[in-house]
């Protein structure tokens, strides 16, 4: 297990460094954009740490945390959308994702009704609909924007507006659900995610761990692919849209 220390501390500053040293010599962008986003993740990390010792001790504090989760979630897909105030309209696109999944995993029993299960399974729901709902947004409104003339000519052969742009954005939002799909896919052959590693860690039993890890990527699964449904949806009907 990393435990805190003098030896956790140089080799993370080693990391950055030699990170923001990449984007310098690469002119990847920015050179403190790495040295930046590690401090973030630190002050982030530890405030999270602190308040989470106190808020999982019980249940209301727990579903607290998890709807300021999913406000950052929001925040964050609708700001990458780069699609002004209608960007708002993702918040349905993440809610139908978490509930489609967190729902039935409650009601099952399957996952307890306790904030030390709902918090981090949730969590991690949470943020692979976000990465799905932010880059089905940014990705369709790309498109429309691209490809405008192609939309016009479809709705000059009568297609009403919302088809006319879902053949458009569909083959093109559809990319968002690559990376769960290869997760899926490769899981336990190419990497070992985190919540296998975290709970082999924790119990000590594979068996357990490998439970959790394919319930969690099966939510997954279905959060993304409601999330994007949804998102294709809100832009075909012009509810998410660029500003002009």
């Amino acid at each position: 297990m990393v435990t805190p220390g003098v030896g956790l501390a140089v080799l993370c500053v080693v990391l950055v460094g030699a990170a923001a040293a990449v984007y310098w010599v690469a002119q990847l962008g920015p050179v403190p954009v790495a040295p930046l986003a590690a401090g973030r993740a630190v002050l982030q990390l530890a405030a999270v740490a602190s308040i989470l010792a106190a808020a999982l001790s019980a249940l209301w504090s727990s579903i607290l945390v998890l709807v300021v989760m999913f406000g950052a979630a929001v925040f964050t897909a609708a700001r990458r959308a780069q699609a002004g105030r209608s960007a708002a309209w993702l918040t349905l696109s993440i809610g139908v994702g978490l509930l489609a999944t967190l729902l039935p995993m409650l009601v099952s029993g399957v996952v307890p009704l306790q904030g030390v299960a709902i918090v981090p399974i949730g969590g991690i729901i949470l943020g692979g609909t976000m990465t799905a709902t932010s880059l089905a947004a940014r990705r369709t409104l790309d498109t429309l924007t691209d490809r405008r003339g192609e939309v016009e000519a479809a709705l000059s052969l009568g297609f009403l507006d919302r088809d006319a742009r879902l053949e458009i954005i569909r083959p093109t939002a559809t990319d968002a659900l690559l990376p769960g799909v290869d997760q899926t896919r490769t899981v336990g052959l190419v990497t070992l995610p985190g919540a296998f590693v975290g709970v082999l860690v924790a119990s000590g039993s594979p068996a357990h761990a490998a439970a959790v890890q394919i319930l969690v990527l099966l939510a997954l699964l279905l959060a993304q692919s409601c999330a994007v449904a949804t998102t294709i949806e809100l832009v075909a009907t012009g509810h998410v849209h660029r500003q002009n």
